[in-house]
């Protein structure tokens, strides 16, 4: 399944405004409106028409006319391509055979597009006949030689029962008054033939869909039960959503605790081991958000009192990664390979359906997103939101910001472990990190339908720093142009790799380690680890992260492998974009600036890139004589062809050229028991960063493969890692996991997890004395005294943390 497909009225985006002489056609929504009365369909479909076109708009107005140019010249551009000839085999000569799923599947979508613009006041193609005509004989045409409902499924699914369905029902919705009757209950029955309900996968009848791919189908099916005049069929649509077939066991009202869905503590999982809250999340969230909006106020309105399982979806799950507005690649799965849907896309879809579904949500929900949204939106002046989406969503986002009683909200900050898909958010005033972990659990990688080629690091501890001062950091051509054996946080094998997902349908990929997580403590401090067992090699890791107020420490240890070839670890390849010069300092001296430099750095104290921040290697118990250091500055050129060859996402052969600065330590070839330690300090001057490496506010205690730990004295906080039974400070842990104890004046608080999820209980004994508990969770059993021991019971909570409040 395509994820840029799915994403409502995407296609409504390009070019200039024009209008043409107008043939005497009645409009379609005043049509539409005599045929309203005693119709308990039409007044939906006229909703539904509206969610399409947006409505009333003002047509002068700047931002309304660049979105109206940019859907008449796509439009236009289709239109006039399209093959109208007697003996023709496609609509599209690129689109050939039209017999064939992925060119019939792309072909809906392209008339959709201009049924769009025909339905639209105010473009070149408003009402007119011959428009109108070649509409209605070209869906005859799919309908005949590709889609309908005597053929047998083969290809790619996603185009017969969600993609092709989906554009050819909201087709119908907007020519419904001009389509013939008997044209119309064609497409009806073909639609009821692939898409019968939500609940079940029609090529694989004992497969129940869930998360997006329901959420989707629901929509389909009631557009299919108000076109068909049938209510039995939109309350089908309605249950789906709440799975009433199934006893609400794939509801998207509920929260899930394996495989596709939303879970508890805001992860959200598609195709089983995927975090993809970016793309599938976001689907769902659009498509659940429009059914409620259109069924709203009528005799199928979604009644379901779950519901607020969705709204605190918002929060928990979008909130945290959507960063002034761009969506993060940590959460986006294969779409990262997409040259048409970059971070920003994508966020600013989720955007729109989040202000989508604050017009009918409750308070508090409604004002919260909405300050947020307004935030997201007046803080993203790269790329501006007015440019990105359809006219729908930007009616509603002008209306947001004509407000004056919303207010823009500032940007979240707080530390978020999302457990349930090995992800971990830690969020500052002026930047934020996103860290992607793979296990058993959570897959590395998803490639497939030929996406995500090189995505083969994405899930190995990459680290994705987000500025407020640059973001378009990763938007801005970086997956095609960054060396993809270098990602910020990896350690990697540099043994060629070949090509991913280059086969139909999608695949992942899942490593065997257990441990990928971590632990919150007060959604300020946190720390995580991941066991790296790399994939086709003998490279093993040991790897930990600790996230401060300003700065995040990297640490690994136990880094071997015996394949004869080089092991990296990568600090930083930041994208300078395409003629950025940035000075780069190391121990305060100036480095040079020209494409090409390289530079074996030997036991560097730190580095500080203008415009990125500070970089510091501390010293720490464990570390090497000499710890090799590279650097480089490169330009490199790539494609996004050769990223994506998909169908309909297949990327252009356009090279694009980016510069890099990149930063790495060189552990040798086929190393025994190595580490490293490094120290992030986003934003920060080069003064700034010299000043940090020098007075050590934060200490590495530990960097081996027992326990990695360290200490911020400043904020009274002791966090570590244990590998195994341990001991660092006077902090003692029974057995492998995650510990932060933090001392201030109110007291101590702790907070353990068991990212490995192998232990029952977990002993932790604490260095100070504790007289009392003010408050635990009920899986922590404190006995205070001189040497305070909690008895944490980890089983069964998949790796979440357990916290304490202690006096």
């Amino acid at each position: 399944m395509d994820l840029t497909r799915r994403q409502t009225l995407s296609f409504s985006l390009a070019g200039a405004v024009g209008v043409s002489t107008v043939l005497p056609l009645s409009h379609p929504a005043a049509h539409a409106a005599e045929l309203a009365a005693d119709d308990p369909f039409e007044p939906l479909l006229a909703r539904a028409e509206q969610q399409l076109t947006g409505g009333p708009f003002d047509p002068v107005d700047p931002d309304f006319a660049a979105a109206l140019g940019a859907l008449d010249a796509q439009a236009t551009a289709w239109l006039r391509a399209l093959d109208t000839s007697s003996g023709r085999v496609a609509l599209w000569p690129e689109l050939s055979p039209a017999s064939s799923p992925d060119t019939f599947g792309q072909s809906y979508p392209r008339l959709r597009t201009i049924a769009l613009a025909w339905a639209t006041p105010g473009t070149s193609l408003t009402a007119r006949a011959d428009v109108l005509d070649t509409l209605i004989t070209s869906l005859r045409f799919l309908h005949t030689v590709g889609y309908h409902p005597n053929r047998t499924e083969s290809g790619n699914w996603w185009f017969w029962e969600i993609g092709s369905p989906r554009a050819l029902m909201d087709t119908c919705v907007l020519l419904r008054a001009h389509l013939p009757a008997e044209d119309l209950a064609a497409y009806v029955a073909t639609v009821a033939r692939f898409v019968p309900n939500p609940d079940r996968r029609t090529n694989i009848p004992t497969l129940a869909e869930t998360g997006a791919n329901r959420a989707d189908k629901a929509l389909i099916v009631a557009l299919r039960g108000l076109l068909a005049r049938d209510g039995s069929v939109v309350a089908l649509a309605r249950d789906g959503l709440s799975d009433v077939r199934d006893g609400g066991r794939n509801s998207l009202f509920a929260h899930v605790t394996s495989g596709d869905g939303f879970y508890a503590d805001g992860s959200f999982v598609q195709h089983g081991y995927v975090a993809y809250t970016g793309t599938y999340g976001s689907v769902l969230l659009g498509g659940v958000g429009q059914l409620i909006a259109l069924l709203s106020g009528s005799g199928w309105a979604v009644t379901d009192p779950r519901v607020d399982v969705l709204y605190e979806a918002v929060d928990r799950s979008f909130t945290p990664v959507l960063f002034d507005g761009l969506m993060m690649d940590a959460v986006r799965g294969r779409a990262i390979s997409r040259e048409r849907a970059r971070d920003h896309q994508d966020g600013a879809t989720t955007v729109g359906h989040i202000v989508q579904l604050a017009v009918g949500a409750p308070e508090p929900y409604a004002s919260r997103w909405r300050s947020a949204a307004r935030g997201w939106i007046e803080r993203n002046l790269e790329t501006p939101y007015v440019g990105l989406v359809g006219i729908p969503a930007l009616a509603r986002a002008k209306a947001l910001l004509a407000d004056p009683e919303v207010r823009p909200a500032e940007r979240l900050t707080g530390h978020h472990v999302f457990a349930d898909m090995d992800r971990v958010v830690h969020r500052r005033p002026g930047w934020a990190l996103a860290l992607s972990l793979s296990s058993k659990r959570i897959a590395a990688y998803e490639g497939g339908n030929g996406e995500n080629l090189h995505g083969w690091y994405t899930g190995d501890g990459m680290t994705y720093l987000y500025d407020g001062d640059d973001l378009d950091g990763f938007g801005d051509a970086f997956w095609p142009t960054v060396d993809p054996y270098r990602l910020p946080g990896t350690t990697v094998d540099t043994r060629p790799r070949a090509d991913i997902g280059t086969g139909s349908g999608t695949s992942t990929f899942r490593p065997s380690n257990t441990v990928a997580g971590g632990a919150a403590l007060g959604g300020r401090f946190g720390a995580a680890a991941m066991e790296l067992i790399a994939d086709g090699s003998t490279l093993r890791a040991k790897k930990s992260w600790f996230f401060l107020d300003n700065a995040v420490v990297a640490l690994g240890a136990g880094i071997t492998a015996s394949d004869g070839r080089t092991i990296e670890t990568i600090v930083e390849n930041r994208n300078l974009h395409a003629d950025g010069s940035p000075d780069l300092r190391v121990d305060g001296r100036r480095q040079p600036q020209e494409q090409g430099w390289s530079a074996l750095l030997a036991s560097p104290g730190w580095a500080h890139l203008e415009g990125a921040g500070g970089y510091v290697f501390p010293d720490y118990p464990e570390r090497e004589a000499t710890s090799v250091v590279r650097a480089l500055r490169e330009e490199r050129t790539g494609t996004w062809r050769a990223l994506n060859i998909g169908a309909d996402t297949g990327g252009s052969t356009t090279p694009v050229t980016r510069r890099y600065a990149t930063l790495w330590f060189d552990h040798g070839v086929s190393p025994t028991a190595a580490s490293y330690a490094y120290v992030l300090l986003p934003g920060a001057s080069a003064v700034a960063t010299g000043v940090w490496h020098h007075a050590r506010p934060v200490r590495v205690l530990a960097n081996n493969a027992t326990v990695q730990a360290v200490e911020a004295r400043r904020d009274g906080l002791l966090a570590a890692h244990f590998w195994q039974a341990g001991t660092i400070d006077g902090l003692i842990s029974s057995g492998p996991g995650t510990v932060l104890v933090r001392r201030h004046r109110g007291g101590v608080s702790v907070s353990v997890a068991d990212p490995g999820r192998a232990a029952e209980t977990l002993t932790v004994e604490l260095p100070f004395r504790v007289d009392r508990v003010v408050r635990a969770d009920d899986t922590v059993t404190v006995v205070p005294g001189r040497r305070p021991v909690l008895t944490v019971c980890v089983g069964g909570s998949r790796g979440h943390s357990h916290t304490a409040d202690l006096v």
